[in-house]
């Protein structure tokens, strides 16, 4: 009986030393008052091209595929909150090498991005100002069947991000 206490203490300080896990982002969980949401097209702050579009279309495709809100292309004042996103920077860099030719035998594609979520009165219901996301290409070593592999890369990392986003906005992360 004595060790009781002592193992109730011993839990509580386990517990209050424990990781702490969250994301990087913030929220506060959606009103059940938002029904309408506007995504407008993110902007773009990079060289690559579309890349914007790319991301936009893929987080209203998913907000559709698992949601019941009525989506908006644009602001509007009849929006009851606004998701805007801002592409800040896009990668490619080789990451490993073929060892016989001293090309790039796969690369990596890296997207970073800041996005937030907004009532109409301008509260913040979820923001995260870095994410980064990254995605992993071979490159062709026959010349002949060659072709450009970074796109289909962009729209794998542009689906993984709109499933991420998505979850994290209507999970409360």
């Amino acid at each position: 009986m004595k060790l009781w206490p002592a193992a109730c203490a011993a839990f509580a300080v386990f517990c209050a030393t424990s990781c702490g896990y969250h994301t990087a982002g913030h929220v506060t969980t959606l009103p059940d008052s938002v029904r309408t949401l506007a995504i407008p097209e993110f902007v773009n702050q990079t060289h690559t091209y579309k890349i914007e579009q790319l991301l936009t279309s893929s987080v209203v495709h998913e907000m559709v595929a698992r949601t019941r809100y009525h989506i908006l292309n644009s602001a509007a004042d009849s929006a009851d909150a606004t998701l805007s996103g801002v592409v800040l920077s896009t990668y490619t860099a080789p990451l490993t090498y073929d060892s016989q030719t001293g090309r790039a035998a796969s690369v990596l594609v890296t997207v970073s991005m800041k996005v937030s979520l907004t009532d109409r009165q301008g509260k913040v219901l979820y923001q995260n100002p870095a994410y980064v996301f990254r995605e992993q290409y071979e490159v062709s070593r026959e010349l002949s069947s060659f072709f450009e592999e970074d796109s289909p890369a962009f729209q794998r990392l542009s689906r993984d991000f709109a499933r991420t986003l998505v979850s994290n906005i209507l999970e409360g992360f």
